[in-house]
C-alpha cells in the first residue's frame, strides 16, 4: 500500500492543508492538526482545564455549512493564521497570542452571525487537540473505499469530504474496516489502528462548493448497514511520513 496524500487541519472545521511530509511523535496527532478551534458562545470549554468536548460545541461543518466558504492558511514559522471569505474579507493574526485569538474570534463571529450562539472564543491550548475523539489519533482513508462509495452513489464523492490525515492506495475497498488492533509501518513511523470512523453530517458538505449536496451517511448505511468510512490510528513509534511512503502491516 502507498501513501498518496497527507493533510493537516490546523483550525477545526476549516481548510485542509496539503503536506509533502511530516514527522509524528508517539501518542500525538500530526503537528498543528486541530490545534485551533472556535468555541461556540455557549460551549463549556475551559482553556485553564482543557477537556474533550463534542464537535457541536465548536465551529464545525456538521452544524456550520458556511464554514466551508472560508479558506484558511496557518504558517507555523511566523505563527500567523489567515482566513479569507469568498467576498474578499479576511483576517490575519497570530492564534498563539491572546490578542490575535480575540481578533480571529471577532472576525469569525461577524461571518457566522447567530450560528455562534453568543460570543464565541477562539482557542489554542498547547498540547491540547480539538479532535472529534478523545484520543490523539491520525485518520486514514482508503482511496478505493471513496471510489467505491462514488460508484454506489452514482456521483463523485470528493475525498476531502472526509477530512482525513492520510489517504492511501493499494488495498481492497473497505478492507481497512477490519484493521482494528493491527499495527502498520507508515514511512518511518509505526501506527496501531484503534477504531473505525463513523461519519456524520459534515460529509454532506461539498468542500468545493460549500453546499450541502449529498447524503453520504445515508449512502454508506444503505450499502453496508453502518456509517463507517476510514479508521483512526494512534502513533506508537514516531518518525517521518511522506508522500509515496509504504503503509504496510507489521508481522504478528
Amino acid at each position: 500500500m502507498r501513501i498518496e496524500h497527507l493533510y493537516r487541519y490546523p483550525v477545526k472545521g476549516l481548510t485542509a492543508e496539503a503536506l509533502e511530509d511530516v514527522t509524528v511523535e508517539a501518542g500525538q496527532m500530526l503537528p498543528w492538526d486541530r490545534a485551533f478551534a472556535l468555541a461556540q458562545g455557549d460551549a463549556p470549554f475551559d482553556p485553564a482545564a482543557p477537556g474533550w468536548l463534542q464537535k457541536t460545541h465548536f465551529m464545525c461543518l456538521m452544524a456550520n455549512t458556511r464554514a466551508a466558504e472560508l479558506k484558511s492558511l496557518f504558517d507555523a514559522r511566523s505563527g500567523q493564521l489567515t482566513i479569507r471569505a469568498r467576498d474578499g474579507g479576511e483576517v490575519t493574526a497570530s492564534p498563539l497570542t491572546e490578542a490575535g485569538r480575540a481578533r480571529i474570534a471577532a472576525w469569525l463571529a461577524g461571518f457566522l452571525g447567530e450560528e455562534t450562539r453568543g460570543t464565541p472564543r477562539f482557542h489554542y491550548v498547547p498540547g491540547h487537540a480539538f479532535s472529534d475523539v478523545r484520543m490523539k489519533v491520525i485518520s486514514l482513508i482508503n482511496l478505493a473505499s471513496v471510489d467505491d462509495l462514488s460508484r454506489r452513489a452514482g456521483a463523485a464523492r470528493d475525498k476531502l469530504r472526509f477530512r482525513a490525515n492520510v489517504y492511501f492506495s493499494g488495498a481492497p475497498a473497505w478492507s481497512e474496516l477490519a484493521w482494528t488492533g493491527q499495527e502498520f509501518q507508515a514511512g518511518g513511523s509505526r501506527l496501531r489502528v484503534v477504531k473505525r470512523i463513523p461519519r456524520c453530517a459534515a460529509t454532506e458538505v461539498n468542500p468545493q462548493t460549500a453546499e450541502r449536496d449529498a447524503k453520504t451517511v445515508a449512502e454508506i448505511r444503505a450499502a453496508f448497514g453502518h456509517p463507517d468510512l476510514g479508521v483512526y490510528a494512534e502513533v506508537i513509534e514516531g518518525g517521518r511520513i511522506g508522500l509515496g511512503d509504504a503503509l504496510e502491516p507489521m508481522p504478528v
